[in-house]
């Protein structure tokens, strides 16, 4: 220790002796500029600019279109309002086929080519065949009742996951926590995923888009096949950013995590997966 200390303290004194650098003019060799500078306070400076640079190009990237430019950088804002302008558009497009009907349908009132109870008559049963769509038949409802009492006690059903396949490598969907686990009993056939807003659901797997749009009490729904007989299916989410048909990669952004769905309490991801129609726990094959 006591060799060391001579050595570090030439050291500390030849960094901090300061240099006296001049500016001349060429011509009149009249000085023009001096100031004194050492070899810590320029390794100073130059820390200090460099660190301006970053934080300023850092800026400028963030807060301009340039981000726009990055490698895998998605602006979800707007994406999410092409989305909804598409919507709009096609309810525009709507109100203006009915409001087109309704022209049609008073001209033809007018030329006596149709008559006012006529056209009643339609729109009611129209009306019927739409509020009813919904509805399910009584042979439906018992072929669903016998069904699900021949496979309540179903082994294959309750332990569809003892048969999987080996050496699978499955991406975790979304960061976040899980709220709400896999339950057979209760009909939950997946998980819910808390995650914060605009993050990136990923496909699980490599596959082929098979589903994408919305429903009412799954909001925005993603669904993909994959190899193996495995099916994975996200649901609620904010934007989808694959079409079906598209080929998807493991790990490859698929959708913006949201909060849509009359099922949906909060911003979350519900994950689904399937191995040859049964479902399957993901937190058996995930690491979350």
């Amino acid at each position: 220790m006591k060799k060391n200390s001579p050595n570090f303290s030439a050291f500390w004194t030849e960094i901090r002796f300061k240099y006296k650098l001049f500016v001349l003019n060429e011509n009149t060799l009249e000085e023009v500029l001096s100031f004194r500078l050492s070899l810590l306070s320029g390794f100073l400076v130059l820390l200090a600019l460099a660190a301006f640079l970053i934080t300023l190009t850092s800026i400028v990237i963030l807060n301009t279109p340039i981000r726009n430019y990055l490698p895998g950088y998605m602006d979800s804002e707007m994406r999410i309002g092409i989305m909804n302008n598409a919507l709009k558009a096609d309810s525009l497009e709507q109100i203006v086929q009915q409001q087109s009907q309704y022209l049609n349908n008073i001209s033809a009132i007018m030329r006596d080519d149709i008559s006012v109870s006529e056209i009643s008559q339609m729109v009611d049963t129209v009306s019927v065949d739409v509020n009813n769509l919904n509805k399910k038949s009584k042979a439906m409802t018992q072929f669903i009742r016998s069904f699900e009492d021949e496979e309540k006690y179903n082994l294959n059903v309750l332990t569809a996951s003892n048969a999987l396949p080996d050496n699978l490598l499955f991406y975790r969907p979304a960061r976040g926590f899980i709220s709400n686990h896999f339950n057979l009993k209760e009909k939950h056939y997946g998980i819910d995923i808390a995650a914060a807003p605009k993050e990136s659901v990923l496909a699980t797997m490599k596959g082929t888009v098979v589903l994408a749009g919305f429903e009412a009490n799954a909001g925005y729904i993603i669904q993909i096949q994959h190899a193996n007989g495995f099916v994975s299916v996200y649901k609620h989410n904010a934007l989808l950013l694959k079409k079906q048909g598209d080929a998807v990669s493991a790990g490859e952004a698929i959708a913006i995590v949201g909060n849509t769905g009359e099922l949906s309490s909060g911003n979350h991801l519900h994950f689904e997966l399937w191995h040859n129609g049964k479902p399957v726990d993901p937190e058996e094959l995930i690491a979350f």
